[in-house]
C-alpha cells in the first residue's frame, strides 16, 4: 500500500467532532449549513479530489473513523488547515485560537477597536481588557481564555 493509500485511524469520536467543529466555524449559522450532498461538491470543486456525500455523512457522524492519508489531506485542504489538525490536539488547539481570533475580526466594530488599540500603554490596554471582561459579564457571556476560546470550550 502506498504512502497516499495509508489508512489513519483517528480515536472513536475526534474525526466527527473536528469535521463538525470546523463545519461550524466554516457556516456559523447552523440553518445556512449546505447539506453533504452539496459539502461533496464544494470538496470536489475546491480540491479536485471526489467524495461521497455518504462517506462524508459517515465522517462526520462518527460511523466511519478509518480514512486514507489521501482523504486526510482532501478534508485538511477543503478547511483551509494543516492534516495534523484531525490527528494531533496540539495542533488542532493551535489552529482553533488563530481560527478563533479569524472569525472574531469578521466582525468590523472588533477589527476597529484592535486597531485603534495599538500603540496603547500597557497599563491602557489591562484597563481596556477589564472594561471588555466586564462587559461580557453584564450580558452574561461566557468568560474566554487569551487565545479566545470560552472556558466550556476549552473544558470540553
Amino acid at each position: 500500500m502506498d504512502s497516499q493509500q495509508r489508512k489513519s485511524e483517528v480515536a472513536e469520536g475526534v474525526l466527527a467532532e473536528k469535521i463538525n467543529h470546523l463545519l461550524s466555524r466554516l457556516y456559523p449559522e447552523k440553518e445556512s449549513r449546505p447539506g453533504y450532498a452539496k459539502l461533496a461538491g464544494q470538496i470536489r470543486e475546491q480540491t479536485g479530489k471526489a467524495m461521497s456525500a455518504t462517506y462524508l455523512w459517515e465522517l462526520a457522524s462518527g460511523r466511519k473513523r478509518n480514512l486514507t492519508q489521501d482523504t486526510l489531506v482532501t478534508l485538511a485542504e477543503f478547511f483551509g488547515v494543516p492534516a495534523e489538525y484531525f490527528l494531533d490536539d496540539v495542533v488542532a488547539s493551535r489552529v482553533d485560537a488563530q481560527l478563533d481570533l479569524a472569525l472574531a475580526l469578521r466582525n468590523q466594530k472588533v477589527r476597529s477597536i484592535a486597531l485603534r488599540a495599538e500603540g496603547l500603554s500597557d497599563d491602557t490596554l489591562d484597563a481596556l481588557l477589564a472594561m471588555v471582561t466586564e462587559a461580557r459579564r453584564i450580558e452574561r457571556l461566557e468568560p474566554t481564555t487569551d487565545s479566545g476560546e470560552t472556558r466550556s470550550e476549552r473544558d470540553e
